[in-house]
């Protein structure tokens, strides 16, 4: 990929942040493989629908008129059984003991999105039940992640003597077996890989153990920490007539968790997803109304929302500031006490993003004037005075641009820490593992990981870690892939197929929005560039009179190549495009190949 880094002159009494203008990077395309022709149409004549949205269902596992029902019509009762999941039964156990007994309970989380939402959804849910409960979220520069020495003396000197912790805890042994010193238990609820040993706790949370049967394991934290209370309120008869009816108010916890955390929305995930997304939709939490308003969104959210929109100013308050006041924002009992929470956050994001866009510059600079760094097939960039907030946003940037698995560190309290992403197919965290030695503490998923080790460490790091990708990565994982679905002519966009279409959502890993190809497709002369680097013209196809407005992000370098007006391919996504209340198709544009390249 090509960029260019445009420096304005700062302005009177000020310093700048770069502008940075990113050049649309070549993609492979891909053919998903088209299913059996007998079996799409079996399906089509099923559900009544025609052979392109057959098509995708079955690429999508969906193969009978069953399976298509569960997927269009996701229902609450088709939740896995929380009591299936290892420990469960201890959990809730330990619980109605503390309740019992007027136990002080403190909820305990990490500072992202998942964190801070499985924290405001499992205190919201037991406040009303403990005789004394407490949150506590640790501070990303003094106590770094997860479960802290603080917190648990936290707990210790103000008489918490449970703590449940959400998204985090798994590898923290020394950290429970402190607690347990103090009287202190701990329940964990997490859902990150564990390691060879787990903590010595009242209850281990996580349906990735080895020794967890859970049908489902990907849930998000907030995922793990709804099925705890859906495991309190089934054990306790909270709600007899139907309890994942009553449940179903705690979901916009768990779909905003689902979008942020990036965990497939497939299985128990696109159910919880689901009915989160109607929540959210109600506008009755008032934490997220506020978010939502500040957002200027009105219409109906999507995944895509959340996680452009919603995730990021939650996110902010643990990067700039302290976790704690999204939690603040998220609990909210009223509408102004949400107003003040959220417009203090707002502020915090835009810190954050000035922050960001700066960094990112820097790091940008830093590959292009390192022939090592271009030259390899990971990148590891360390500055000390970087703001530990946002490394993992600049690591994901970096990937987006360079296409490769990607680490950026920072120091703080004397050790470097820091974020990695990776490319699709290749697991960060296994190559991470084969650097353990030089590590003090890591941890994460195969596409997102935080590390941290001693400064003298970083550059024998950024050696090994290299030598472990170049070993282990294809070349063809190098360059990104777009995997297209179907070929679809453009007279084939009606209003019925639309309206089918919009049922696969919620969209997400492991169930993504279709992609089609449509060929020899022309422009009808208005070509605009929109922002700073957007493609935005009106298509037709050759010997079709049906137009669509398309827009492509980050695609116009691409613009002089289609200007000649022969032919192009594109592959695209259809979405909905909301302006002045009209509401219109539009093709969203991923790639452009034109005849002669």
């Amino acid at each position: 990929m090509e960029g260019v880094i445009i420096k304005p002159k700062p302005p009177k009494g000020g310093r700048y942040f770069e502008k940075l203008i990113v050049m649309s990077i070549r993609k492979r395309w891909k053919d998903k493989v088209l299913p059996n022709a007998e079996t799409v149409k079996g399906l089509a004549d099923a559900i009544g629908i025609d052979s392109i949205l057959s098509t995708l269902l079955v690429q999508r596992g969906i193969n009978s008129y069953e399976d298509a029902k569960a997927y269009f019509r996701p229902s609450l009762e088709e939740l896995h059984d929380p009591f299936l999941m290892k420990d469960m039964d201890k959990a809730v156990a330990r619980i109605e003991q503390a309740i019992g007994n007027k136990e002080s309970i403190l909820i305990y989380g990490d500072y992202d999105v998942d964190g801070t939402t499985a924290v405001a959804l499992v205190y919201t849910f037991f406040k009303t039940y403990a005789h004394k409960i407490g949150y506590y979220i640790p501070d990303r520069y003094r106590e770094g992640y997860g479960v802290s020495n603080a917190g648990i003396e936290f707990a210790a000197q103000n008489g918490y003597s449970l703590i449940i912790a959400l998204d985090c805890g798994i590898k923290a042994i020394d950290k429970i077996d402190y607690a347990n010193s103090l009287g202190v238990d701990f329940i964990i609820c997490d859902h990150h890989r564990p390691g060879d040993e787990l903590p010595n706790a009242v209850a281990v949370l996580d349906p990735k153990r080895s020794d967890c049967n859970y049908p489902f394991d990907e849930l998000s934290g907030a995922g793990v920490g709804f099925k705890l209370i859906e495991a309190f309120a089934r054990n306790n008869n909270l709600y007899p007539s139907n309890t994942d009816k009553h449940l179903a108010e705690y979901l916009d916890f768990v779909a905003v968790s689902i979008a942020a955390d990036i965990v497939p929305i497939t299985g128990e995930n696109r159910i919880l997803a689901h009915f989160g997304l109607q929540q959210l939709n109600l506008r009755k939490r008032q934490g997220f109304k506020a978010i939502l308003d500040l957002s200027n969104i009105k219409r109906d959210l999507t995944i895509s929302d959340i996680v452009f929109t919603v995730a990021p100013r939650i996110n902010a308050a643990g990067r700039i500031d302290t976790g704690s006041k999204a939690v603040e924002l998220l609990i909210s009992n009223t509408s102004d006490e949400a107003f003040i929470n959220g417009n203090g956050i707002d502020s915090t994001n835009n810190e954050r993003k000035s922050i960001d866009t700066h960094i990112t510059a820097q790091a940008y600079a830093m590959i292009e004037e390192s022939e090592f760094l271009k030259s390899s097939k990971s990148t590891v960039l360390f500055n000390n005075e970087w703001h530990k907030g946002v490394v993992g946003i600049v690591a994901s940037r970096l990937t987006e641009r360079y296409y490769r698995p990607t680490v950026v560190l920072t120091e703080s309290e004397g050790i470097a820490s820091g974020s990695a992403r990776s490319v699709k197919d290749f697991d960060v965290y296994n190559a991470i593992e084969a650097c353990s030695e030089l590590l003090e503490q890591f941890g994460g998923h195969k596409y997102a990981a935080g590390l941290t080790m001693k400064v003298e460490n970083v550059e024998k790091f950024k050696l090994k870690f290299e030598e472990v990708v170049s070993s282990t990565i294809h070349d063809d994982m190098l360059t990104p892939e777009i995997e297209i679905d179907c070929e679809l002519n453009l007279d084939q966009i009606e209003p019925k197929f639309y309206r089918v279409l919009k049922q696969f959502s919620p969209f997400g890993p492991g169930n993504m929005n279709p992609i089609f190809i449509s060929r020899n497709v022309v422009h009808n002369g208005s070509i605009k560039i929109v922002g700073t680097n957007h493609l935005k013209m009106e298509i037709s196809q050759e010997g079709n009179k049906k137009s669509f407005p398309a827009i492509g992000f980050n695609l116009a370098s691409i613009s002089d190549a289609i200007t000649n007006y022969k032919p192009f391919d594109i592959c695209y996504t259809i979405e909905e495009n909301e302006w002045n209340g009209n509401v219109t198709l539009q093709l969203v544009i991923k790639d452009i190949k034109v005849k002669d390249e």
